[in-house]
């Protein structure tokens, strides 16, 4: 039987747009282009290398609105064999608590044996959607690897640190989060691009996983947006003329933010 990989993939606002909140303190999801998260993009890979050393198959899993497929396009692109796209109008607000109940739902109607997850996303940052995702689960979990394999029925890899690396395994079936330096993602051939379009997308919403409205959404978040702001306008920096004292200056200038 084939190794069932699910890889949680995140449709978030390009970073180089200028995103607006809406009235409810979200972001305004139409007013801004969005993209697969980078960070999920070395999860895709590290799925796809898995699968190259064994006999596997892949399914990548998103929450969002419906340009979301976007996301998965480029993961199936990529070489992924299939995806879910769920999406309901309830999910409007969710944070990472929601989307974690929604993930595991999907994941254990979908199956698996391994689940990979980036290490955080690109808009949220948080980083803590796998752990909670395997105490959902009920599933060991290997999270910041940059290096992961599978062999005898038990996931493997190395943690890299400040001070030193770990060597680490939990038995299938487990979630694992990759980092950044866990190997450059591909990009999408020609050919990857043309096979994506004939690639199952499934949709699902709240109902078809057994999940209320009032557990997801603004209603069911467990953190709150109070306020937001307009990031200020850059103003007109200081100059430093150079007449024998521009040294003295320029280390007044920087002791005076505590940069020295």
């Amino acid at each position: 039987m084939s190794l069932r990989i699910v890889v949680c993939a995140k449709y978030v606002p390009d970073a180089i747009g200028d995103p607006h909140f809406t009235e409810n303190l979200t972001v305004d999801r139409d007013d801004v282009d969005g993209l697969l998260s980078e960070l999920d993009e070395y999860a895709v890979e590290q799925a796809l290398r898995i699968k190259e050393a064994a006999d596997a198959e892949i399914t990548v899993v998103t929450v969002g609105p419906k340009d979301a497929e976007e996301a998965l396009r480029k993961a199936l692109s990529m070489g992924a064999d299939q995806a879910i796209h769920i999406e309901d109008d309830d999910l409007h607000g969710t944070d990472v608590m929601g989307t974690s109940l929604v993930l595991a739902k999907a994941v254990q109607r979908a199956g698996y044996d391994l689940v990979v997850c980036g290490m955080a996303s690109t808009d949220g940052t948080m980083g803590v959607l796998p752990a909670i995702l395997a105490e959902r689960l009920g599933v060991p979990q290997v999270t910041l690897l940059s290096e992961v394999s599978v062999e005898g029925g038990a996931v493997k890899g190395r943690r890299d640190g400040d001070a030193a690396s770990e060597q680490l395994q939990a038995s299938l079936p487990a979630v694992v989060s990759v980092t950044d330096q866990s190997g450059e993602a591909r990009y999408p051939s020609f050919k990857g691009i043309m096979a994506a379009k004939k690639k199952p997308v499934t949709s699902w919403d709240l109902s078809d996983l057994g999940i209320d409205a009032e557990e997801v959404g603004l209603e069911g978040a467990w953190t709150t947006v109070e306020s937001a702001a307009e990031r200020p306008a850059r103003t007109v920096g200081t100059i430093v003329k150079d007449e024998g004292g521009g040294g003295r200056q320029l280390a007044a200038f920087l002791a005076k933010r505590k940069f020295v």
